[in-house]
């Protein structure tokens, strides 16, 4: 799956335990009606991808979705859903790299004067 917006907030890098776990999140906002603030979690190796971003970026990130159970010491089950990122890319090009040239304005063409209508053209259609 993959979500894009603006990031909005890109948090450090938290480790945890004695293995090293690391954690970093970032928040991005949609662009649609109903603007909604996503945090994402990137994990282990992954954490150094957001070194290249910064907070008014626009960005398309991979993710997937994962849930767990868990049985509290009262025997109650609880479930947890989180978003972890894998990739992310920026959406922002440079003008310079774009392959496709830019469209003229419209008062970059002359209007046709010497149409005739009794002349006809052989498309088939």
């Amino acid at each position: 799956m993959e979500i894009q917006g603006k990031v909005k907030f890109i948090g450090e890098t938290q480790t945890f335990g004695a293995n090293g776990f690391r954690k970093r999140e970032i928040v991005i906002t949609t662009e649609e009606q109903y603007p909604q603030h996503i945090m994402v979690e990137f994990i282990q190796d992954k954490t150094d991808l957001l070194s290249n971003y910064e907070i008014g970026q626009n960005v398309k990130i991979s993710i997937n979705l994962r849930g767990r159970e868990w049985v509290n010491p009262q025997g109650e089950t609880k479930y947890f859903n989180s978003i972890q990122g894998w990739r992310i890319e920026n959406l922002q090009k440079d003008a310079q790299s774009s392959d496709i040239p830019p469209v003229p304005p419209a008062e970059a063409f002359e209007p046709v004067d010497n149409l005739n209508e009794e002349d006809h053209d052989d498309l088939p259609f």
